[in-house]
């Protein structure tokens, strides 16, 4: 992976360089000629395993350890221990490779930690055999800018976060063929969700596991913390070739926001697997094979566009429960709960192999769902078949194209060409002169404040996932320069 320099100066260059292999050498800011960005002072310069360890049982609140650049090969059963450690909300203790990418750890494990708090990893690859683990006693680690290319092992998990308030971001998780996750979310007991967790600006790629499942690049839960609230934001990831699983994010657990992705060329879509009230907003899924699917209560799915997907864009699961509920037997939480009070809004499909689709093969029907002003243009499958249902709503939706309208009512929908451009990011979208403009049937803006381009909507709403509008989009789907350890 290419490297971005850590130190910018000659100055710090000259202490990395000269730092003793046994002793670590600390020094100041200005003096090591470092960028406030990375961490904070004292800073801390080793170049051994050994110093590693020194520096950070006896580091003060706010510092920053810099590891040379270098291969460091961690011994079996010796791992470097964060145990009691680190800062403050303003001030985390920092350990951070001399460049980002600059610094890889071998061997079974690498950094293992017990009660540490408001700890910053940064600019590692980590390469090693057995998970990664953040456990429950643990608060507020950040993982930043490192590369997880893990030994292939079939069965072995990435990333497991079990601390509340952790922060992933900008790292890339890659090169897996076997089974196993890329980064799970879990939490202590085996009903609970860590809380707060933000995963942002990750690069998730290239699983290439041929199995139906268990090789998600993110699991949000597991089906006994299906009702524990995780409050975690999935917001700006890219996922590109993960084809190690269909769910590329998959949740299960509740009142969780996924916002601002982006899914391209994967097996893998959005599934609320398990759980309620979970926001789906602003993804772009594009040139895959699967869409959003859903499970459970209370979601809202809202401003997303998914365009050259093989299967179905939206699909609207049925049950084997009505609903999960606290102390039910293991064996009915593992089953599907079906979906109630789902509303879908302000989407837009485009070349799917169904549009907004409902499952038959589970006994117990959706109910009171939501299906507004939503723009599905595909020739290939129906563009609205929900054969079981109870108590929906549908209004506003325009449908075009070859394919056949499907089931819903003829009230519900306006079948009107929309007009659609495909932009220079491959996204097809309305112009000004579309019969979408203006053409919502709805009042959304208690709840939905702009299109997935971060442009206001304001007045009557455009039909779709796009608001024509002379503004400055501050939202697009997202390329490899974008997420990442070199993400600006």
């Amino acid at each position: 992976m290419k490297r971005r320099t850590f130190i910018l100066t000659a100055a710090g260059a000259a202490l990395a360089l000269t730092a003793s292999p046994v002793a670590a050498q600390a020094v100041g800011p200005r003096a090591a000629g470092l960028p406030a960005r990375p961490g904070r002072g004292p800073y801390t310069f080793v170049s051994d395993l050994a110093a590693l360890q020194t520096a950070i049982d006896t580091a003060k609140e706010g510092a920053t350890i810099v590891v040379t650049d270098g291969t460091y090969a961690v011994p079996e059963g010796s791992p470097i221990r964060l145990t009691g450690v680190g800062g403050r909300w303003n001030k985390h203790l920092t350990i951070t490779a001399e460049s980002v990418g600059g610094v890889t750890f071998t061997g079974a494990q690498s950094f293992v930690f017990d009660a540490a708090h408001h700890v910053t990893i940064s600019g590692f690859v980590f390469t090693q055999s057995t998970t990664f683990e953040l456990p429950a006693s643990c608060q507020a680690i950040t993982l930043s800018r490192n590369e997880f290319v893990l030994a292939d092992i079939e069965g072995l998990h990435n990333v497991m976060v079990r601390a509340d308030d952790t922060v992933i971001e900008y790292n890339h998780f890659h090169g897996k063929s076997t089974l196993g996750i890329y980064l799970g979310i879990e939490g202590g007991q085996p009903t609970d969700m860590a809380q707060n967790v933000r995963i942002h600006h990750n690069h998730f790629s290239d699983h290439t596991f041929p199995g139906d499942n268990g090789g998600e690049p993110i699991r949000l839960g597991v089906s006994p913390r299906a009702l524990s609230s995780a409050h975690a934001i999935v917001e700006y990831n890219l996922f590109e070739r993960c084809n190690g699983d269909p769910e590329a994010i998959s949740v299960k657990s509740s009142d969780n926001t996924v916002r601002y992705n982006t899914i391209r060329d994967s097996l893998g879509g959005i599934v609320l697997r398990h759980g309620n009230r979970t926001r789906i907003e602003s993804n772009h899924i594009l040139n895959g094979q699967n869409g959003i699917r859903i499970y459970g209560n209370d979601h809202v799915i809202v401003n997303n566009v998914l365009a050259g997907i093989a299967g179905s864009g939206v699909v609207i699961g049925c049950g084997t429960v009505r609903d999960h509920y606290e102390g039910e037997p293991s064996s009915s939480r593992t089953k599907n709960d079906a979906a109630d009070r789902i509303r879908i809004v302000l989407n837009s499909l485009v070349d799917v192999g169904g549009g907004i689709v409902g499952e038959t093969a589970r006994p117990l029907e959706p109910h009171d769902c939501v299906i507004v002003d939503n723009l599905v243009v595909s020739d290939r499958g129906s563009l609205a078949l929900v054969p079981k249902s109870l108590g929906f709503t549908w209004a506003g939706n325009i449908l075009w194209g070859a394919a056949a309208d499907g089931d819903l009512p003829a009230t519900g929908f306006t079948r009107v060409d929309p007009q659609l451009v495909t932009d220079a990011a491959g996204v097809p979208r309305i112009g000004a002169g579309s019969p979408a403009v203006n053409a919502a049937t709805q009042d959304h803006s208690a709840t939905v404040t702009d299109d997935i381009d971060g442009r206001r909507r304001i007045g009557v709403a455009d039909v779709g996932a796009h608001e024509v509008s002379s503004a400055h989009a501050c939202r697009a789907p997202l390329t490899a320069a974008d997420a990442g350890p070199l993400a600006p």
